[in-house]
């Protein structure tokens, strides 16, 4: 399915309270070239969250309508919500050059490798669980016993790590962003991407290249 010209493809994955979302929202202010995947989901809207920007909220029918004509690469049920990446959105943005970063669970992020083998694969820790459960109170979103079942989860979901092929520890907020943008840098430079996107130069370095296909 990949050609190759394709932007890059990230997913990032992690537990909740482990810094994923305010992670990724940085990434993304600090570098220009890359674009979010916002997911459809449908779970209710959270306070200051924006419809299009953080999640596309559906109904479960619009939602299932989609799944049953195959429109996501990915879709999974979690927490009794469900959550889905458009196949299309993704690909036109791939196939223009575009770089993609998608906030998902280990199972979507499977899913997605299994699509697009190319894909990056990231996954964020906590540096402890008493500093995850901590983090979850501290956002003040969900009741104690909702609090206690994601740290049960976590602990299942964390056991999928071997999945990805980035390992972030999210102790210090910082550094674990700099992680995340030597591992954007470091896709990026890849000896196959950097052939076909620097062709000229490669040709011009190299001229018996421009004899045969690179």
């Amino acid at each position: 399915m990949e050609s190759t010209h394709t932007g890059c493809l990230f997913t990032v994955s992690a537990p909740s309270g482990a810094g994923k979302t305010s992670l990724v929202k940085a990434l993304l202010e600090h570098d220009a070239k890359l674009q979010v995947s916002v997911s459809h989901t449908t779970r209710p809207m959270r306070p200051g969250e924006k419809d299009g920007l953080n999640y596309h909220f559906v109904s479960q029918s619009d939602f299932a309508a989609v799944r049953e004509q195959g429109g996501f690469i990915e879709c999974a049920e979690v927490f009794g919500n469900w959550y889905g990446t458009s196949k299309a959105w993704v690909q036109a943005m791939l196939e223009s050059g575009s770089d993609i970063i998608l906030e998902i669970d280990w199972q979507g992020a499977e899913q997605i490798k299994a699509w697009w083998p190319a894909t990056c694969a990231i996954f964020i820790f906590p540096p402890s669980h008493a500093t995850l459960k901590q983090r979850l109170i501290g956002r003040g979103q969900d009741s104690p016993d909702v609090i206690q079942r994601r740290l049960s989860e976590a602990e299942l979901e964390m056991q999928h790590y071997t999945l990805s092929d980035y390992l972030v520890i999210n102790d210090d907020f910082n550094v674990a962003l700099q992680d995340l943008q030597s591992i954007v840098q470091a896709e990026r430079l890849r000896t196959t991407r950097q052939t076909q996107l620097q062709r000229p130069l490669m040709c011009d370095l190299i001229p018996s290249l421009s004899l045969r296909k690179l």
